[in-house]
């Protein structure tokens, strides 16, 4: 795809700094617009590379297996010995749950 076509224009990225509710000053908003541009040329760049299309998928160029990498650990479930002492150092706890203090929301402009 041209990088013209994915370049993001300054009404789009005003748009997403909306979205996000970001508080940037002129020179960050172009600093940051001009990033992100760039990010997308890279990629586009990286997409033209043209690949034999019977070529695995990797995440990496180095096979994970265990002569390289390390064995994955295996997940283990372990009952807490005594949940009264976890629960004892709650503030609040009742019918089984800890009870944690509302946190303010404020409304976005």
């Amino acid at each position: 795809m041209p990088e013209k076509e994915q370049a993001i224009s300054p009404e789009v990225f005003d748009h997403l700094v909306k979205l996000a509710a970001l508080e940037l000053d002129e020179k960050q908003a172009e600093y940051l617009r001009r990033e992100l541009n760039n990010q997308l040329s890279a990629i586009c760049e990286l997409e033209a590379i043209q690949l034999d299309p019977d070529l695995p998928l990797a995440s990496h160029g180095v096979p994970y297996d265990n002569h390289t990498s390390p064995a994955l650990r295996v997940d283990e479930w372990h009952a807490c010995p005594d949940v009264k002492d976890i629960t004892a150092q709650a503030p609040q706890f009742e019918n089984g749950y800890l009870i944690v203090p509302d946190i303010p929301h404020t409304t976005l402009e």
